[in-house]
This record gives structure tokens, C-alpha cells and sequence, in this order.
């Protein structure tokens, strides 16, 4: 879902900005070689299949590793379909900061003279928190996905994957819980403030969030082959299938067809690496936000419980900062069920990276690994 796990949490950013120092720029070649021997490690970690993309500037390298489907043994696809989990939140927000540019909400404005009643209950006050603490998970709301019974096992997932939810319906979920800390004083990653995002989005345009992100990026960039799939539980072709396992040791459950309601304007999204690479130049070169929402982006706080996977992780507003050897990268990552990515640009826009890989692992050891294996390739495609 929408990257809660250790392997949710592959992003970062140092202090409020991104350093200035260049990626080296690697020959068509070597990046291509990279690509590729990376993805193959991955796959011999038991990952059933991986697709990576590198763009720089207008240059595309693709490659693939492993089977789109184990039961027939299809070749994984270097450009197919998947859901893009997390990544979905930068979307969001890059949505919201726009309407900030506009003079049509505040970021700090506190959500309950946009969203009355909504976050209250249980000690939750929207009074006290803000749209800014929203986007930064500096709110202290619980994290709704906790409470999702299609997550708990692979019986569940197979009882409830079609199951139909609202924004509204998963936020009052999170009100049955106490909040994690008083807004602003800590940060905690939580799908509950995305969803109270998508809530912002449509009270103040009038219009769903999905149609805001199609009308003001998806349309202006091109992006023909990103949407919000509402309902619609399967993928479009090409895709490779995606796989959970529910416990250490267990099977590898086919999870591909659910309804992705279940994360909204959290998570819902489904793109290509082709499509994100290039909205990730795009945000980075400037082309979506004018430059005093660019800097409100990129403004960050230390992301406390990522610290583990790599000291000075940091995370803005629905963005995050890699630090690596070539300075940083602004990145994203997102889970869904079988499914997760991890895409990133270095801070000029010039060059965008985005790994995905069709299954998740539930032992911790070989979960880790996977992150350590991606954090590296991503630090070498990024950085030569």
C-alpha cells in the first residue's frame, strides 16, 4: 500500500533543499548495463519480475528482468502497466501547491475551515492541524491502511479485494484512533493525510482529485498512459502480474486484480516508468509549480523512522531526498499489494530514474536486502 513498510520508505531530503552537485553522466551504454545486471540482482533476490527506466534529458534507456506471470512464464514487459502505490501522493500535491499558487487555499490554513468536522473525534482536532502538516505527515493522524482487513492475510485479501471505499469513509476510520502526537511536533508517515489531501482538492475545485491530476498534469505533460482506475480492479496490457507474500515463508498470493479505492488519493494511481520518468523531470525542471511552490515542495523534515534504511532521509511536501554519493535525489516510493516502486530525479531534472518490482517479501532479512539493492542501483543510475 502506500509505503507505511521499510520498504515503503526508500526517500529522503537534506535540510530544506537539494544540493547543487551534477549526477555524471553515464554513456547510453553503461547506463544500459547498470540497468540491467541491477534488475537481474533483484530477480535472483526472488523477485518474480522488475522493470527499470532511466531518462536523460530526452534519452531512454529501458530494461527488464524475470516473468511477467509464473504460472505461464510470460517475458516481464520493459514498459507495462502497475500500480505506482505512494508515488500517487507527489501527484497530490504537486495539485494542491498549484491551487496554493493560485490564492485559492493556504498552506497553512487548518483543515477544518475547508474539511468542517471531518478530523475530529478521539482527541483529533482540524482546528490545530494544518493543510501544510497534511502534505508533510507532520500531523499526528493515525494511518487508516492499520485498520484495512484485505492486508492482514492472504485469505482476507481474497475476502475483501473488491471491497469499495471513499476518502471519507478511510479518514473516519483514522478518527476512531487517538492521534499519534500533536500536529507539528514529530512526523509520521500516514495514507489518512492524502486522503484528507484528495477531501482538500475537491472541496475547493469542485471536481474529484483524479480529475485535477488529469486536467492540470497528466493532459498539459502528455501522459496518456497514467490514470486513476476508480473501481476497475484489473490492469491494461502489457502488465506483470504482482505477487505478496503474507507471512515469512509463505506462497506467493497473485494480487494483482483489487479495487485500488481502498488508497484513493493515497495510492490509486497507475502508470508506466515511461510516464513517470517523465513527470519527474517535469516537477524538478519547473514545470508544473511556479518557483515559490517548487520551494514549499522542497521544503522538508527529518523522516525519524526511516533513519534505519539511510541516515538523513527527509521528507517535503509529498516529495522525499535520497542523500547519495553525488549529493541527493528527489524521489517517491509506493507500495500496493504485490507492487512496489521507487522513482527519483536528480535535483537539475536533467536525469529521472524509476525501478519497479512485482513482488513484495514478507521475511524482513530478504525485504531489506531488496531495499539495500535498490537504494544502490538507484545511487548508480543516478549518479554514475
Amino acid at each position: 500500500m502506500a509505503a507505511a513498510t521499510a520498504g515503503a520508505v526508500l526517500a529522503a531530503a537534506v535540510g530544506g533543499g537539494a544540493s547543487s552537485a551534477a549526477p555524471a553522466v553515464l554513456d547510453h551504454r553503461s547506463t544500459a548495463t547498470v540497468l540491467q545486471h541491477g534488475l537481474d540482482d533483484l530477480h535472483d533476490l526472488g523477485v518474480s519480475g522488475t522493470q527499470g527506466l532511466v531518462r536523460d534529458g530526452g534519452r531512454v534507456t529501458a530494461a527488464g528482468s524475470g516473468v511477467a506471470d509464473l504460472d505461464t512464464g510470460a517475458q516481464m514487459p520493459i514498459d507495462g502497466y502497475f500500480r505506482i502505490g505512494s508515488t500517487t501522493k507527489t501527484f497530490v500535491s504537486v495539485v494542491l501547491l498549484q491551487l496554493v499558487g493560485e490564492g485559492r487555499i493556504r498552506l497553512d490554513d487548518p483543515i477544518e475551515r475547508w474539511l468542517p468536522g471531518v478530523v475530529q473525534g478521539n482527541g483529533n482536532d482540524g482546528r490545530h492541524v494544518t493543510v501544510r502538516q497534511v502534505l508533510q505527515h507532520t500531523s499526528g493522524l493515525y494511518d487508516s491502511t492499520g485498520d484495512l482487513a484485505a492486508l492482514q492475510s492472504a485469505d482476507e485479501f481474497l475476502a475483501h479485494r473488491f471491497d469499495h471505499y471513499t476518502e471519507a469513509q478511510l479518514v473516519a476510520t483514522a478518527m476512531r484512533h487517538s492521534p499519534l502526537f500533536a500536529a507539528g511536533t514529530q512526523w509520521s508517515y500516514s495514507n489518512t493525510n492524502y486522503l484528507v489531501a484528495g477531501m482538500l482538492i475537491e472541496r475547493v475545485t469542485g471536481h474529484r482529485w483524479h480529475a485535477e491530476v488529469r486536467s492540470r498534469i497528466l493532459l498539459p505533460l502528455h501522459l496518456t498512459r497514467t490514470f486513476y482506475p476508480g473501481d476497475r480492479p484489473t490492469l491494461p496490457q502489457p502488465h506483470g502480474e504482482g505477487y505478496r507474500q503474507f507471512a515469512p515463508g509463505g506462497p506467493l498470493v497473485d494480487t494483482t486484480v483489487f479495487n485500488p479505492t481502498v488508497t484513493a488519493s493515497a495510492g490509486g494511481l497507475v502508470s508506466t516508468p515511461t510516464d513517470l520518468a517523465r513527470f519527474w523531470q517535469a516537477v524538478a525542471g519547473g514545470q508544473l509549480l511556479r518557483p515559490e511552490q517548487l520551494a514549499e515542495l522542497h521544503q522538508t523534515v527529518l523522516a525519524d523512522g526511516f533513519q534505519g534504511i539511510r541516515p538523513g532521509i527527509r521528507y517535503g511536501l509529498g516529495i522525499m531526498w535520497i542523500p547519495n554519493r553525488c549529493g541527493g535525489a528527489w524521489a517517491h516510493v509506493g507500495s500496493m499489494p504485490g507492487m512496489s516502486t521507487l522513482a527519483a530525479v536528480s535535483p537539475d531534472g536533467h536525469r529521472s530514474t524509476v525501478l519497479y518490482l512485482a513482488t513484495e517479501l514478507a521475511d524482513p532479512d530478504r525485504a531489506m536486502t531488496l531495499i539495500e539493492r535498490q537504494m544502490t542501483l538507484l545511487d548508480d543510475l543516478i549518479c554514475g
